[in-house]
């Protein structure tokens, strides 16, 4: 078995330059799909984060500004396992470009009540439900496309490059009207970008007609794979206890720090500089840092930096401690995507990136923002962002230290192998 040092160099023969674009060079097809694609991610994050103070601004409720968030995840929770296997089975490419059709004319319609005051609390979870409908098929249709872009060698580059142009979002502050607009404008820019690319021509695979039978061919393939299911663990329990600062944001602006609107726009800004410097950082150093290090690293700073965010007074310190939760953050969720990618068969890729994305969007989102706005209204914004960062804590050091599928991800190279 060779050692993940010499497996790493064995794939990376251009290792040695430490350009974060350098992937762009290599791969036109990921050129063009990065800049639409990072367009639609800046006006997608504008939309969720202007929906959570447009949801504060009409309930003046901490548990209704997380039920905004469940109501865009629920139909992921539930929904897609089984597109999953249409995935699978069908066009990713085309499956992507319906998708974002379909997204432009959500948010249209959401700008449109949002410019001409008509918005009330119940439109915004009924069209927050409907853009997580057609997020199910969306999100594991648009993560399995990556191998097709730019080959299983340069995944963990360009799922990095990926994670930067989200949060170029979040150092930008604008009026919520101007969120929900630039986004619907966004889903333009990535259309075009998607019918400029050309992939070769789709080969189905093989596989049953009954979608069900497809989930738990999968289902069985996390439970039969000890390093798959242990990665998905740790992905799970990350997304749904570290998600309470991204859903609460605009009662910690406001609660905590007693900031309005431009405050809140800023807490967003140095979460995202330090998003963007961990993808950026993660994509320049390649295969020359161990990935499961950097894991195993950002996993336990992530939560001490949440603890210490929790009981932070000043605003200028929460700026500070943004930064690094920010990065490490991103660390995180891209190097367990880019693990996961690696591992999974191409067979198995769309059902795998929907459970991903039922993980760090459904389960986050349904379980995490739901539960954590309850118990704010109930403890505080500050202890129930404590709590959740002192269990990721606990679980983390158990993952890492006491059990060793986290820390062989990378001790051998898996290809693809047949469907279980």
């Amino acid at each position: 078995m060779p050692a993940p040092a010499a497996a790493a160099q064995a794939r990376a023969p251009d290792g040695s330059s430490i350009n974060p674009f350098r992937v762009l060079l290599k791969h036109r097809n990921f050129r063009i799909f990065l800049l639409g694609q990072t367009l639609s991610l800046i006006g997608t994050w504008m939309q969720t984060m202007a929906q959570g103070w447009l949801a504060l601004e009409l309930t003046n409720s901490p548990f209704l500004v997380g039920l905004v968030a469940t109501a865009t995840s629920i139909p992921i929770l539930f929904f897609t396992m089984p597109a999953g296997v249409l995935v699978d089975r069908s066009d990713k490419l085309r499956l992507v470009r319906i998708a974002q059709g379909a997204y432009l004319l959500e948010a249209t319609a959401l700008w449109a009540l949002v410019a001409t005051h008509r918005i009330t609390i119940g439109s915004l979870l009924g069209l927050a439900f409907l853009s997580g409908l057609i997020a199910s098929i969306e999100i594991p249709a648009r993560q399995s496309m990556f191998i097709d872009l730019v080959g299983r060698d340069d995944l963990p580059e360009a799922i990095a490059l990926n994670s930067s142009g989200f949060n170029l979002a979040r150092v930008v502050g604008l009026g919520i009207a101007w969120c929900f607009f630039l986004n619907a404008v966004s889903f333009v820019a990535v259309l075009i970008g998607l019918f400029m690319i050309v992939l070769p021509a789709h080969r189905p695979h093989p596989g049953h007609a009954r979608p069900w039978v497809g989930v738990q061919q999968a289902l069985r393939y996390m439970q039969r794979t000890p390093r798959v299911r242990a990665l998905m663990l740790m992905v799970t329990v990350y997304s749904i206890l570290g998600v309470p600062v991204l859903a609460l944001m605009p009662v910690v602006a406001r609660d905590m720090f007693h900031l309005g609107a431009a405050g809140y726009g800023l807490l967003l800004s140095f979460l995202g500089i330090g998003g963007l410097v961990g993808a950026l950082s993660l994509a320049a150093v390649g295969y020359r840092v161990s990935r499961t290090r950097m894991l195993l690293v950002a996993s336990m700073i992530w939560p001490a930096l949440l603890v210490l965010f929790a009981v932070a007074r000043a605003p200028w310190l929460a700026y500070v401690l943004l930064l690094g939760i920010g990065c490490t953050m991103i660390l995180n969720g891209a190097i367990a995507n880019g693990l996961l990618q690696q591992i999974v068969p191409n067979e198995l890729r769309g059902r795998m990136m929907a459970a991903y994305g039922l993980v760090v969007v459904g389960l986050a989102q349904v379980v995490g923002a739901f539960t954590s706005g309850a118990l704010a209204d109930l403890l505080g914004v500050r202890t129930t962002i404590a709590g959740a960062a002192v269990l990721m804590l606990g679980y983390g050091g158990q993952a890492f230290f006491r059990r060793p599928e986290l820390r062989t991800l990378e001790a051998t190279d898996v290809r693809d192998v047949p469907v279980l």
